[in-house]
């Protein structure tokens, strides 16, 4: 009996679940892609530009700790220590890893008002999605009511790098459950420190 191949890229079982995976995720990009939504292309590419570099979380974070009192800093502290975990994980452990290629939108045809500038990063998981659920998820932590508002301008962001065509929608998915169990791991290492 042949043992299992402990390596998935030349697994053959593997490689076609793989492949499966990426077929449906390729469908759903490209019926995203297809949907005509002239309404919201503008201000759907303006979200996800907004979300470069974490602006909007850190500008939250900024006023969580100036006007929230002594739970609202800590609310920020914990959000902006989830966002640096779970970019550095993201980044540096897992896009080099897996390498997958961005979206062909132009292939695919996304129209270009809905165009954002292409990262040159690769595109699994989406970082910009992890970051907005590491932050709603650690304000959360210490201020439940402002997380969950927080959940919807991540969601937002989230849905708007598939929109804008720079991630499939899998990459989304994954990139917002890395950012949430990233965000709640870094809350109880917090939590140990400071409590």
């Amino acid at each position: 009996m042949a043992s299992a191949n402990p390596n998935p890229s030349t697994d053959p079982d593997a490689a076609g679940w793989l492949a499966s995976l990426h077929r449906a995720d390729a469908s759903l990009y490209s019926s995203i892609a297809a949907s005509s939504t002239p309404s919201h292309d503008d201000w759907l590419a303006r979200v996800s530009d907004a979300a470069n570099h974490s602006k909007p979380w850190i500008v939250a974070a900024a006023g969580l700790a100036l006007f929230g009192g002594p739970r609202g800093r800590r609310a920020a502290l914990y959000g902006i220590a989830s966002i640096a975990t779970s970019a550095t994980v993201v980044n540096v452990a897992m896009k080099p890893l897996t390498r997958r290629r961005r979206p062909d939108r132009v292939a695919a045809g996304v129209i270009e008002a809905r165009h954002v500038s292409m990262p040159t990063s690769t595109s699994f998981p989406s970082g910009h999605s992890a970051s907005a659920f590491a932050f709603a998820t650690g304000v959360s932590h210490v201020i439940p009511s402002a997380g969950a508002l927080l959940t919807i301008p991540a969601a937002l962001v989230a849905y708007s790098r598939v929109h804008t065509g720079v991630h499939y929608p899998g990459d989304v998915l994954v990139g917002s459950l890395t950012g949430i169990a990233l965000a709640k791991l870094t809350c109880v290492a917090l939590d140990r420190r400071f409590c």
